[in-house]
């Protein structure tokens, strides 16, 4: 295989990277919105913690995503 057909595997590999962050996305509002819906007194604290979950998991995505423009454009 040449080398530019390699880079290109490579990035349509690094979409796991950002299917794995919307997962856990998802993962983390659901379990957001059944703790919501146990305790609604509990909303505060519980928010604030999901939001800077999702944005850990959403920095994956765009680690993913600056990785596979550096392959490409590199």
């Amino acid at each position: 295989m040449e080398g530019i057909s390699l880079q290109y595997i490579a990035v349509g590999l690094m979409a796991v990277g950002m299917l794995g962050s919307a997962l856990g996305i998802g993962a983390i509002f659901t379990a957001l919105l059944n703790g919501i819906a146990r305790n609604p007194s509990a909303e505060d604290k519980m928010v604030k913690h999901a939001y800077v979950g999702a944005g850990l998991a959403e920095s994956i995505a765009i680690f993913s995503l600056v990785i596979a423009l550096i392959l490409i454009l590199g």
